[in-house]
Protein backbone atom coordinates (compact mmCIF):
# COMPACT_ATOMS: atom_id res chain seq x y z
CA UNK A 1 0.00 0.00 0.00
CA UNK A 2 1.35 3.32 -1.14
CA UNK A 3 0.72 6.71 0.20
CA UNK A 4 -1.92 8.76 -1.55
CA UNK A 5 -2.12 11.46 -3.77
CA UNK A 6 -2.19 14.56 -1.82
CA UNK A 7 -5.45 16.70 -3.35
CA UNK A 8 -5.66 20.26 -1.22
CA UNK A 9 -2.34 22.08 0.06
CA UNK A 10 -3.88 25.62 0.37
CA UNK A 11 -6.07 27.72 3.31
CA UNK A 12 -9.67 27.25 3.28
CA UNK A 13 -11.88 30.24 3.95
CA UNK A 14 -15.19 31.55 2.56
CA UNK A 15 -15.69 27.97 1.04
CA UNK A 16 -12.55 28.60 -1.14
CA UNK A 17 -9.21 28.07 -1.32
CA UNK A 18 -6.74 30.48 -0.91
CA UNK A 19 -2.87 31.25 -1.25
CA UNK A 20 -1.42 32.68 2.37
CA UNK A 21 -0.91 36.25 1.96
CA UNK A 22 2.69 36.48 2.90
CA UNK A 23 3.40 34.01 0.21
CA UNK A 24 4.94 31.32 2.12
CA UNK A 25 4.60 27.79 2.34
CA UNK A 26 6.08 25.13 5.13
CA UNK A 27 6.55 21.45 4.42
CA UNK A 28 4.88 18.38 6.27
CA UNK A 29 7.40 15.78 6.73
CA UNK A 30 6.26 11.70 6.64
CA UNK A 31 7.43 10.39 9.82
CA UNK A 32 7.97 7.00 8.56
CA UNK A 33 10.55 8.38 6.43
CA UNK A 34 11.79 12.06 7.74
CA UNK A 35 10.53 12.68 4.16
CA UNK A 36 8.94 15.71 2.46
CA UNK A 37 5.66 15.14 1.50
CA UNK A 38 4.30 18.12 0.29
CA UNK A 39 4.31 21.60 1.18
CA UNK A 40 1.36 23.54 2.45
CA UNK A 41 0.38 27.04 2.62
CA UNK A 42 1.13 29.18 5.99
CA UNK A 43 -1.18 31.12 7.22
CA UNK A 44 -0.18 33.87 10.28
CA UNK A 45 -1.75 36.76 11.42
CA UNK A 46 -2.98 38.05 8.13
CA UNK A 47 -5.22 35.15 7.31
CA UNK A 48 -6.36 34.75 10.71
CA UNK A 49 -8.15 37.82 10.24
CA UNK A 50 -9.48 37.21 7.00
CA UNK A 51 -10.76 33.45 8.77
CA UNK A 52 -12.51 35.15 11.59
CA UNK A 53 -14.39 37.89 9.46
CA UNK A 54 -15.65 35.56 7.00
CA UNK A 55 -16.90 33.21 10.31
CA UNK A 56 -18.04 37.03 12.01
CA UNK A 57 -19.97 37.25 8.52
CA UNK A 58 -21.57 34.24 8.82
CA UNK A 59 -22.64 34.72 12.45
CA UNK A 60 -24.30 37.77 11.87
CA UNK A 61 -28.33 37.74 12.10
CA UNK A 62 -30.30 37.55 9.18
CA UNK A 63 -27.27 35.19 7.28
CA UNK A 64 -28.25 32.33 5.75
CA UNK A 65 -26.28 30.35 8.84
CA UNK A 66 -28.43 32.13 11.81
CA UNK A 67 -31.61 31.91 9.72
CA UNK A 68 -31.21 28.29 9.31
CA UNK A 69 -33.61 25.61 11.42
CA UNK A 70 -31.58 23.46 13.84
CA UNK A 71 -33.01 20.41 12.41
CA UNK A 72 -31.26 21.62 9.00
CA UNK A 73 -27.99 22.08 10.23
CA UNK A 74 -28.14 18.63 12.08
CA UNK A 75 -29.04 16.96 8.17
CA UNK A 76 -25.87 19.10 6.98
CA UNK A 77 -23.69 17.34 9.88
CA UNK A 78 -25.47 14.08 8.63
CA UNK A 79 -24.16 15.02 5.12
CA UNK A 80 -20.51 15.72 5.93
CA UNK A 81 -20.11 12.62 7.61
CA UNK A 82 -21.47 10.42 4.85
CA UNK A 83 -18.79 12.17 3.18
CA UNK A 84 -16.38 11.12 5.44
CA UNK A 85 -17.22 7.45 5.63
CA UNK A 86 -17.08 7.65 1.87
CA UNK A 87 -13.49 9.04 1.47
CA UNK A 88 -12.80 7.41 4.68
CA UNK A 89 -9.72 4.57 2.96
CA UNK A 90 -8.39 8.05 1.21
CA UNK A 91 -8.57 9.62 4.64
CA UNK A 92 -7.14 6.95 6.42
CA UNK A 93 -4.21 6.73 4.07
CA UNK A 94 -3.45 10.37 4.17
CA UNK A 95 -3.71 10.66 7.63
CA UNK A 96 -0.69 7.64 7.72
CA UNK A 97 1.23 9.46 5.41
CA UNK A 98 0.96 12.63 7.45
CA UNK A 99 0.76 11.09 11.39
CA UNK A 100 2.74 7.81 11.27
CA UNK A 101 -0.44 5.92 12.69
CA UNK A 102 -0.81 2.81 11.97
CA UNK A 103 -3.48 2.06 8.94
CA UNK A 104 -5.53 -0.18 11.30
CA UNK A 105 -5.59 2.81 13.87
CA UNK A 106 -6.06 5.35 10.87
CA UNK A 107 -8.96 3.63 9.25
CA UNK A 108 -11.03 3.76 13.62
CA UNK A 109 -10.20 7.17 13.19
CA UNK A 110 -11.90 7.85 9.90
CA UNK A 111 -14.88 6.10 11.98
CA UNK A 112 -15.12 7.58 15.18
CA UNK A 113 -14.86 11.10 13.26
CA UNK A 114 -18.10 10.20 11.37
CA UNK A 115 -19.36 9.23 14.48
CA UNK A 116 -18.74 12.23 15.99
CA UNK A 117 -20.72 14.53 13.61
CA UNK A 118 -23.26 12.11 13.51
CA UNK A 119 -23.89 11.98 17.24
CA UNK A 120 -23.73 16.15 17.30
CA UNK A 121 -26.21 16.30 14.41
CA UNK A 122 -28.54 14.44 16.54
CA UNK A 123 -28.24 17.19 19.40
CA UNK A 124 -28.49 20.25 16.70
CA UNK A 125 -32.37 20.61 17.24
CA UNK A 126 -32.57 20.09 21.22
CA UNK A 127 -30.21 22.48 22.23
CA UNK A 128 -32.84 24.51 23.99
CA UNK A 129 -33.19 26.41 27.36
CA UNK A 130 -35.89 26.41 30.77
CA UNK A 131 -38.62 28.24 31.76
CA UNK A 132 -38.41 29.10 35.50
CA UNK A 133 -41.23 29.48 37.78
CA UNK A 134 -39.94 32.60 39.46
CA UNK A 135 -41.64 34.58 42.00
CA UNK A 136 -44.40 37.41 40.92
CA UNK A 137 -46.32 37.93 37.89
CA UNK A 138 -43.43 36.96 35.18
CA UNK A 139 -42.81 34.60 32.22
CA UNK A 140 -39.52 33.39 32.67
CA UNK A 141 -36.82 31.38 30.10
CA UNK A 142 -33.52 30.69 29.22
CA UNK A 143 -32.15 30.45 25.83
CA UNK A 144 -29.10 28.82 24.85
CA UNK A 145 -27.38 31.02 21.82
CA UNK A 146 -24.72 30.05 19.66
CA UNK A 147 -21.72 31.90 21.18
CA UNK A 148 -20.00 33.64 17.65
CA UNK A 149 -16.96 32.41 16.52
CA UNK A 150 -14.89 29.52 17.76
CA UNK A 151 -10.96 29.79 17.36
CA UNK A 152 -10.47 25.63 17.34
CA UNK A 153 -6.82 24.52 18.08
CA UNK A 154 -6.11 21.07 16.78
CA UNK A 155 -3.22 18.31 17.77
CA UNK A 156 -1.36 16.30 15.47
CA UNK A 157 -1.78 12.70 17.80
CA UNK A 158 -5.68 11.82 16.57
CA UNK A 159 -5.92 14.80 13.94
CA UNK A 160 -9.79 13.43 12.93
CA UNK A 161 -11.16 12.74 15.94
CA UNK A 162 -10.06 15.88 17.79
CA UNK A 163 -11.03 17.62 15.64
CA UNK A 164 -14.53 16.11 14.87
CA UNK A 165 -14.55 16.89 18.73
CA UNK A 166 -14.72 20.50 18.22
CA UNK A 167 -16.43 20.90 15.20
CA UNK A 168 -18.99 18.85 16.03
CA UNK A 169 -20.37 20.90 19.04
CA UNK A 170 -19.23 23.97 17.16
CA UNK A 171 -21.74 23.34 14.15
CA UNK A 172 -24.47 22.23 16.51
CA UNK A 173 -24.63 25.08 18.27
CA UNK A 174 -25.18 27.10 15.23
CA UNK A 175 -21.79 28.61 15.27
CA UNK A 176 -19.23 29.70 12.88
CA UNK A 177 -15.24 28.74 13.21
CA UNK A 178 -11.93 28.75 12.31
CA UNK A 179 -9.49 25.82 12.96
CA UNK A 180 -5.92 25.80 12.94
CA UNK A 181 -4.70 22.40 12.55
CA UNK A 182 -1.07 21.23 13.66
CA UNK A 183 1.80 22.05 11.50
CA UNK A 184 3.02 19.00 11.83
CA UNK A 185 -0.75 17.17 10.45
CA UNK A 186 -2.55 19.73 8.44
CA UNK A 187 -3.90 17.44 5.19
CA UNK A 188 -6.78 15.65 6.63
CA UNK A 189 -7.77 18.87 8.03
CA UNK A 190 -7.51 20.91 4.79
CA UNK A 191 -8.95 17.85 2.71
CA UNK A 192 -12.35 18.64 5.55
CA UNK A 193 -12.84 21.93 4.30
CA UNK A 194 -14.05 20.64 0.72
CA UNK A 195 -16.32 17.81 2.34
CA UNK A 196 -17.95 21.10 4.09
CA UNK A 197 -18.17 22.74 1.14
CA UNK A 198 -19.84 19.34 -0.05
CA UNK A 199 -22.00 19.22 2.34
CA UNK A 200 -23.59 22.43 2.26
CA UNK A 201 -22.44 24.67 4.87
CA UNK A 202 -22.96 28.13 3.88
CA UNK A 203 -19.26 30.20 3.06
CA UNK A 204 -17.64 31.44 6.50
CA UNK A 205 -18.93 28.56 9.05
CA UNK A 206 -15.75 26.87 8.78
CA UNK A 207 -12.55 28.35 7.54
CA UNK A 208 -9.08 25.83 7.74
CA UNK A 209 -5.79 27.83 8.25
CA UNK A 210 -2.82 25.79 8.67
CA UNK A 211 0.09 27.22 10.38
CA UNK A 212 2.30 27.51 13.24
CA UNK A 213 1.66 28.19 16.72
CA UNK A 214 3.35 30.87 17.63
CA UNK A 215 1.70 32.80 14.38
CA UNK A 216 -1.57 31.55 13.78
CA UNK A 217 -2.38 29.76 16.66
CA UNK A 218 -1.45 32.94 18.60
CA UNK A 219 -3.46 35.17 16.59
CA UNK A 220 -6.73 33.20 17.16
CA UNK A 221 -5.95 33.14 21.02
CA UNK A 222 -5.29 36.99 20.86
CA UNK A 223 -8.36 38.13 18.74
CA UNK A 224 -10.69 40.17 19.22
CA UNK A 225 -13.53 38.93 17.37
CA UNK A 226 -12.72 35.15 18.71
CA UNK A 227 -15.48 34.20 21.30
CA UNK A 228 -13.91 31.20 22.46
CA UNK A 229 -10.53 28.82 21.88
CA UNK A 230 -10.87 25.27 22.21
CA UNK A 231 -7.39 23.76 22.51
CA UNK A 232 -5.83 20.43 22.68
CA UNK A 233 -1.97 20.26 23.55
CA UNK A 234 0.65 20.91 26.20
CA UNK A 235 0.31 22.68 29.62
CA UNK A 236 3.04 25.05 28.36
CA UNK A 237 0.95 26.07 24.95
CA UNK A 238 -2.43 26.18 27.19
CA UNK A 239 -1.22 28.91 29.67
CA UNK A 240 -0.26 31.08 26.90
CA UNK A 241 -3.63 30.64 25.19
CA UNK A 242 -5.27 31.58 29.07
CA UNK A 243 -3.04 34.32 29.04
CA UNK A 244 -3.59 35.61 25.55
CA UNK A 245 -7.42 35.50 26.39
CA UNK A 246 -7.07 37.25 29.40
CA UNK A 247 -4.89 40.39 27.52
CA UNK A 248 -7.47 40.51 24.79
CA UNK A 249 -11.40 40.27 25.03
CA UNK A 250 -11.60 37.78 28.22
CA UNK A 251 -12.62 35.10 25.33
CA UNK A 252 -13.78 31.75 26.94
CA UNK A 253 -11.46 28.81 26.99
CA UNK A 254 -11.53 25.29 26.69
CA UNK A 255 -8.75 23.40 27.33
CA UNK A 256 -7.56 19.59 27.52
CA UNK A 257 -3.80 19.19 28.16
CA UNK A 258 -2.92 16.05 28.46
CA UNK A 259 -2.21 13.65 31.60
CA UNK A 260 0.14 11.09 33.89
CA UNK A 261 -2.37 8.78 34.35
CA UNK A 262 -2.23 5.62 36.93
CA UNK A 263 -3.03 2.56 35.48
CA UNK A 264 -3.47 0.53 38.91
CA UNK A 265 -3.08 -3.49 38.77
CA UNK A 266 -3.77 -5.14 42.33
CA UNK A 267 -2.24 -8.75 42.98
CA UNK A 268 -5.73 -10.58 42.42
CA UNK A 269 -6.18 -9.36 38.73
CA UNK A 270 -5.87 -11.32 35.97
CA UNK A 271 -2.08 -11.45 35.38
CA UNK A 272 -2.02 -12.06 31.54
CA UNK A 273 -4.77 -9.90 30.83
CA UNK A 274 -3.78 -6.82 32.75
CA UNK A 275 -0.15 -7.26 31.26
CA UNK A 276 -1.48 -6.72 27.83
CA UNK A 277 -3.92 -4.03 28.95
CA UNK A 278 -1.06 -2.26 30.41
CA UNK A 279 1.02 -2.81 27.58
CA UNK A 280 -1.76 -1.19 25.36
CA UNK A 281 -2.14 1.51 27.74
CA UNK A 282 1.42 3.03 27.06
CA UNK A 283 2.12 2.02 23.45
CA UNK A 284 -0.74 2.89 21.35
CA UNK A 285 0.19 5.33 18.74
CA UNK A 286 3.60 5.01 19.93
CA UNK A 287 2.62 6.68 23.34
CA UNK A 288 1.68 9.68 21.46
CA UNK A 289 -1.88 9.77 23.56
CA UNK A 290 -3.05 12.30 26.23
CA UNK A 291 -4.72 9.81 28.24
CA UNK A 292 -2.07 6.99 28.08
CA UNK A 293 -1.61 5.17 31.41
CA UNK A 294 2.09 6.23 31.61
CA UNK A 295 2.44 5.28 35.45
CA UNK A 296 1.96 1.59 35.87
CA UNK A 297 1.35 0.92 39.84
CA UNK A 298 1.97 -3.09 40.08
CA UNK A 299 1.31 -4.77 43.42
CA UNK A 300 4.64 -5.87 45.17
CA UNK A 301 3.19 -9.60 45.66
CA UNK A 302 3.03 -9.53 41.95
CA UNK A 303 5.27 -7.07 40.60
CA UNK A 304 8.26 -9.09 39.44
CA UNK A 305 6.45 -11.38 37.60
CA UNK A 306 4.39 -8.33 36.16
CA UNK A 307 7.42 -6.77 34.77
CA UNK A 308 8.80 -9.90 33.43
CA UNK A 309 5.82 -10.31 31.55
CA UNK A 310 5.90 -6.92 29.97
CA UNK A 311 9.01 -7.15 28.79
CA UNK A 312 8.62 -10.37 26.94
CA UNK A 313 5.32 -8.55 25.85
CA UNK A 314 7.40 -5.08 24.79
CA UNK A 315 9.58 -7.02 22.87
CA UNK A 316 7.32 -8.96 20.73
CA UNK A 317 5.58 -5.52 19.93
CA UNK A 318 5.74 -4.83 15.74
CA UNK A 319 6.87 -1.32 15.06
CA UNK A 320 7.59 -0.43 11.68
CA UNK A 321 6.07 0.58 8.31
CA UNK A 322 2.37 1.94 9.17
CA UNK A 323 0.91 0.86 6.01
CA UNK A 324 1.52 -3.18 6.56
CA UNK A 325 -1.43 -4.49 8.45
CA UNK A 326 0.22 -6.32 11.06
CA UNK A 327 2.01 -3.35 12.05
CA UNK A 328 1.25 -2.81 15.64
CA UNK A 329 3.36 0.96 15.97
CA UNK A 330 4.62 3.27 13.92
CA UNK A 331 7.28 6.23 14.60
CA UNK A 332 7.03 9.21 16.63
CA UNK A 333 5.73 12.55 15.23
CA UNK A 334 8.60 14.33 14.17
CA UNK A 335 12.67 15.20 15.49
CA UNK A 336 11.63 17.00 18.17
CA UNK A 337 9.09 13.96 19.42
CA UNK A 338 11.97 11.76 18.78
CA UNK A 339 14.61 13.79 20.73
CA UNK A 340 12.03 14.38 23.74
CA UNK A 341 11.16 11.16 23.84
CA UNK A 342 15.32 9.46 23.28
CA UNK A 343 15.96 12.36 26.19
CA UNK A 344 13.91 11.48 28.83
CA UNK A 345 14.80 7.38 28.37
CA UNK A 346 18.30 8.73 29.35
CA UNK A 347 16.82 10.49 31.98
CA UNK A 348 15.29 7.92 33.98
CA UNK A 349 18.57 5.55 33.68
CA UNK A 350 20.72 8.24 35.29
CA UNK A 351 18.28 8.76 38.14
CA UNK A 352 18.02 5.08 39.22
CA UNK A 353 15.49 3.55 37.19
CA UNK A 354 16.03 -0.10 35.35
CA UNK A 355 15.73 -0.26 32.08
CA UNK A 356 14.51 -3.96 30.90
CA UNK A 357 14.31 -3.12 27.11
CA UNK A 358 13.66 -1.31 24.51
CA UNK A 359 15.00 2.64 24.58
CA UNK A 360 16.81 2.52 20.90
CA UNK A 361 16.21 4.29 17.76
CA UNK A 362 14.63 0.87 15.99
CA UNK A 363 17.72 -0.37 13.85
CA UNK A 364 17.83 -0.13 9.44
CA UNK A 365 14.69 2.87 9.88
CA UNK A 366 14.78 6.06 8.50
CA UNK A 367 12.28 7.44 10.18
CA UNK A 368 11.36 8.28 13.95
CA UNK A 369 11.02 4.69 14.89
CA UNK A 370 11.47 3.85 19.05
CA UNK A 371 12.05 0.73 20.10
CA UNK A 372 9.31 0.36 23.27
CA UNK A 373 11.04 0.41 26.76
CA UNK A 374 9.93 -0.77 29.65
CA UNK A 375 11.34 1.19 33.15
CA UNK A 376 11.30 -1.06 36.11
CA UNK A 377 12.34 0.46 39.99
CA UNK A 378 10.72 3.84 39.73
CA UNK A 379 10.27 5.76 42.07
CA UNK A 380 7.43 8.36 42.03
CA UNK A 381 9.98 11.85 42.15
CA UNK A 382 12.08 10.44 39.15
CA UNK A 383 11.45 12.42 36.18
CA UNK A 384 10.03 9.52 34.00
CA UNK A 385 7.17 9.33 36.96
CA UNK A 386 6.41 13.07 36.69
CA UNK A 387 6.28 14.31 33.44
CA UNK A 388 4.49 13.00 30.24
CA UNK A 389 6.60 11.76 27.78
CA UNK A 390 4.41 11.21 24.58
CA UNK A 391 6.44 7.79 23.92
CA UNK A 392 6.34 3.86 23.66
CA UNK A 393 7.80 4.21 27.73
CA UNK A 394 6.37 2.29 30.42
CA UNK A 395 7.09 2.81 33.59
CA UNK A 396 6.21 -0.03 36.19
CA UNK A 397 5.92 1.57 39.94
CA UNK A 398 5.50 -1.16 42.61
CA UNK A 399 2.82 -0.22 45.70
CA UNK A 400 1.54 -2.20 48.67
CA UNK A 401 -1.54 -0.75 49.81
CA UNK A 402 -5.06 0.63 48.65
CA UNK A 403 -4.46 3.52 50.87
CA UNK A 404 -0.71 3.75 49.79
CA UNK A 405 -1.46 4.00 45.87
CA UNK A 406 -4.32 6.25 46.01
CA UNK A 407 -2.18 9.38 47.31
CA UNK A 408 0.51 8.05 45.11
CA UNK A 409 -1.53 8.76 42.39
CA UNK A 410 -3.06 11.61 43.12
CA UNK A 411 0.66 13.07 43.96
CA UNK A 412 0.71 15.01 40.10
CA UNK A 413 -0.21 18.09 38.69
CA UNK A 414 -2.30 16.43 35.92
CA UNK A 415 -6.16 14.35 36.58
CA UNK A 416 -6.98 13.39 32.67
CA UNK A 417 -7.83 9.83 33.30
CA UNK A 418 -7.12 6.79 35.45
CA UNK A 419 -7.58 2.87 35.89
CA UNK A 420 -7.56 -0.24 38.43
CA UNK A 421 -7.78 -4.06 37.48
CA UNK A 422 -8.70 -6.19 39.84
CA UNK A 423 -11.87 -8.49 40.81
CA UNK A 424 -12.46 -7.08 44.15
CA UNK A 425 -15.38 -4.08 43.08
CA UNK A 426 -14.79 -2.88 46.54
CA UNK A 427 -11.36 -2.06 45.44
CA UNK A 428 -12.00 -1.06 42.30
CA UNK A 429 -15.44 1.29 43.37
CA UNK A 430 -12.81 2.61 46.25
CA UNK A 431 -10.43 4.11 43.54
CA UNK A 432 -13.41 4.98 41.01
CA UNK A 433 -14.18 7.79 44.02
CA UNK A 434 -10.83 8.52 45.24
CA UNK A 435 -8.37 8.83 42.28
CA UNK A 436 -8.49 12.41 40.70
CA UNK A 437 -9.18 12.17 36.86
CA UNK A 438 -11.85 13.18 34.64
CA UNK A 439 -12.28 9.37 33.29
CA UNK A 440 -11.25 6.01 35.07
CA UNK A 441 -11.63 2.64 33.75
CA UNK A 442 -12.17 -0.31 35.13
CA UNK A 443 -10.87 -3.17 34.16
CA UNK A 444 -10.56 -1.74 30.84
CA UNK A 445 -8.29 1.22 29.14
CA UNK A 446 -8.95 3.79 26.72
CA UNK A 447 -12.83 3.39 26.04
CA UNK A 448 -14.12 7.18 25.51
CA UNK A 449 -17.49 6.95 24.36
CA UNK A 450 -18.62 9.73 22.06
CA UNK A 451 -21.98 10.07 24.26
CA UNK A 452 -20.02 10.56 27.41
CA UNK A 453 -18.05 13.61 28.97
CA UNK A 454 -14.10 13.71 28.76
CA UNK A 455 -11.83 16.01 30.65
CA UNK A 456 -9.84 16.23 33.16
CA UNK A 457 -9.21 17.50 37.01
CA UNK A 458 -6.27 20.06 37.84
CA UNK A 459 -3.84 20.86 35.02
CA UNK A 460 -5.47 18.36 32.62
CA UNK A 461 -7.72 20.73 31.19
CA UNK A 462 -10.94 23.00 31.66
CA UNK A 463 -14.52 21.93 30.81
CA UNK A 464 -15.61 18.72 28.92
CA UNK A 465 -15.76 17.10 25.63
CA UNK A 466 -17.95 14.66 24.34
CA UNK A 467 -21.81 13.91 25.61
CA UNK A 468 -24.11 16.73 26.96
CA UNK A 469 -22.04 18.37 29.14
CA UNK A 470 -19.99 19.99 25.86
CA UNK A 471 -22.28 21.77 24.85
CA UNK A 472 -22.22 24.16 27.21
CA UNK A 473 -18.69 25.12 26.06
CA UNK A 474 -20.08 26.23 22.99
CA UNK A 475 -23.58 28.17 24.07
CA UNK A 476 -23.93 31.71 26.11
CA UNK A 477 -27.28 31.27 28.33
CA UNK A 478 -29.38 34.41 28.03
CA UNK A 479 -32.62 34.74 30.39
CA UNK A 480 -35.64 36.32 29.60
CA UNK A 481 -38.52 37.74 31.76
CA UNK A 482 -41.32 39.01 30.89
CA UNK A 483 -44.21 40.81 32.52
CA UNK A 484 -47.56 38.89 32.24
CA UNK A 485 -50.41 41.03 30.37
CA UNK A 486 -53.02 42.31 32.89
CA UNK A 487 -50.69 42.52 35.63
CA UNK A 488 -48.77 45.55 37.25
CA UNK A 489 -44.84 44.12 37.03
CA UNK A 490 -43.13 45.79 40.15
CA UNK A 491 -39.12 46.19 38.83
CA UNK A 492 -36.67 44.05 41.14
CA UNK A 493 -33.60 46.73 40.89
Amino acid sequence: MSAPEVKYTQIFINNEWKNSVSGKTFPTINPSTGEKTCAVQEGDKADIDLAVKAAREAMKLGSPWRKMDASQRGRLMYRLAELVDRDAEYLARLETVDNGMVIRTSRTSMKRGADLLRYFAGWADKVHGKTIPIDGDYFCYTRREPIGVVGAIVPWNFPIPLLFKKLGPTLCCGNATVIKPAEQTPLTAIYIGALCKEAGFPPGVVNIVPGYGPTAGAAISEHMDVDIVTFTGSVEVAKIIQQAAGRSNLKHVAIESGGKSPNIVFADADMAYAVEVSHNAINTHSGQVCLAGSRTFVQEDIYDEFVKRSVERAKKRVVGDPYDEKTESGPQIDQEGYDKVMEMIESGKQQGAKLECGGNRMAGKNGYFVEPAVFSNVQDDMRIAREEIFGPVQQIIKFKTIEEVIERANRTSFGLAASVLTKDIDKAITIANSVQAGIVWVNIYGVVPTQAPFGGFKMSGLGREGGEDVLNEFCEVKTVIVKIPGHQGISKL
